[in-house]
């Protein structure tokens, strides 16, 4: 910059030591056009001013059909024009807001065709807590929110013993390799399919989504491992991303969000069914530990022969007295019936003939047992039998004689 002021310098020096009339005659002869003039003050400019930092607040943001955002930089008492191409653009997690105070790096120069002096911004930052990354965030989680995916009630549960498990990373990270030993040491029968992608990067947030989509369609799972390991806000930015939290929320299977470190959470932490702080913990929750397992199994068969002897002693005790219930109600209504039979036997006994024999009566038959109840029955010289109280006796009728003859 000095060098270039001190040309300038150097030349107006010169004019002023020329005679009168030679400076005039210069002055006639040398004119500039608008777009030298122009060009000569955005060399000037781009060879004098490195880049730098520049603090404002956000006025007229606007974004091009080709990406490129055109603003200005305001105080309270000027302002300047402000270009963001393309390029730099697309690496905003969020368009700034009207009014937002911010700090943006970039060159000063000419726009040549209109000649006005203008700032080509490489980087823009929020000077407000958490600047434009936490502004992304905050109004994709609001989005989300109302249309219900960060809703408890549509949180799934974990299957039990899940027999394969996808993973979503990079297939070159250390995130991979920890689940892997994690999944060997606790769960050896599990099978672990992988769906590689970038995690961080420009595009990555399409390679997640695509790799989810990927693994549900083909790959057979039962649940999902998406994650990486911890990182700056730029790095972790991928996960924060609108094309992620979708592709979490349309899983038919449950989703495990394992992103960065315990401090970091993420769009998708919020849209997944379950967060876990690292993938190995992640993969910790999603398997059960063998030993656990055959130690859970042994304290059940403990747990179950025990229940088992106290059912068998309950079910005798129940057997014995539902047995003496029973009996004492069996005697009870034999004891009934035995009073019922005698009394009946009684009053048969006095019903029956035997019981008027007993009494000194006897009963006439006939050699076939019939009773001869009249004096017609007898015929003189026949036989009979007369029967008594305690037998028979054979008799011989020798004349019969009727009421009422002489």
């Amino acid at each position: 910059m000095s060098g270039t002021l001190d040309l300038f310098a150097a030349a107006e020096a010169e004019r002023q030591t020329r005679p009168p009339g030679e400076a005039g005659e210069e002055r006639a002869r040398t004119a500039y056009s608008v777009s030298a003039l122009n060009r000569l003050v955005r060399d000037f400019l781009d060879g004098s001013l490195p880049p730098l930092w520049v603090s404002g607040e956000i006025a007229n943001w606007k974004r091009s059909s080709r990406g490129h955002c055109y603003f200005s930089l305001r105080d309270r008492e000027a302002q300047v024009r402000c270009v963001l191409f393309q390029s730099d653009a697309r690496r905003l997690p969020a368009e700034p807001e009207e009014g937002m105070r911010v700090r943006c790096f970039g060159a000063v120069t000419l726009y040549e065709a209109r000649g006005e002096f203008q700032l080509v911004v490489r980087e823009v930052e929020a000077q407000d807590t958490g600047g434009l990354w936490r502004l992304a965030f905050d109004r994709l989680r609001a989005k989300l929110e109302a249309e219900g995916l960060l809703a408890p009630e549509r949180k799934r549960r974990l299957p039990i013993s899940p027999k394969r498990v996808g993973v979503v990373t990079s297939a070159a990270g250390a995130a991979i390799h920890d689940v892997l030993r994690v999944v060997e040491q606790r769960a050896p029968w599990t099978t672990v399919v992988i769906s590689p992608a970038r995690v961080q990067g420009e595009g990555a947030e399409k390679e997640i989504a695509a790799a989810l989509d990927r693994l549900v369609r083909h790959g057979r799972v039962d649940v999902i491992i998406v994650g990486r390991g911890g990182g700056s806000v730029e790095d972790l930015w991928a996960f924060n991303r609108e094309e992620v939290a979708r592709a979490i929320a349309r899983s038919p299977v449950p989703v495990v969000s394992a992103v960065g470190h315990e401090v970091d959470v993420t769009i998708a932490d919020l849209v997944a069914d379950h967060r876990a702080a690292t993938p190995s913990a992640a993969a910790e929750r999603v398997v059960l530990d063998g030993g656990d397992v055959r130690r859970r199994i042994a304290g059940t068969r403990v747990r179950l022969a025990a229940s088992l002897r106290r059912l068998v002693a309950t079910r005798a005790r129940d057997a014995r007295v539902l047995r003496e219930a029973l009996t004492s109600c069996v005697e009870d209504r034999v004891e009934r019936s035995r009073d019922r039979l005698g009394r009946a036997a009684d009053r048969l006994q006095a019903l029956s003939p035997l019981a008027a024999l007993s009494r000194g009566y006897a009963v006439a038959q006939d050699a076939d047992g019939r009773v001869l109840r009249r004096a017609d029955a007898f015929r003189a010289g026949e036989r009979f039998r007369l029967r008594v109280a305690d037998g028979r006796i054979d008799c011989l009728v020798e004349g019969v004689e009727r009421d009422g003859e002489g």
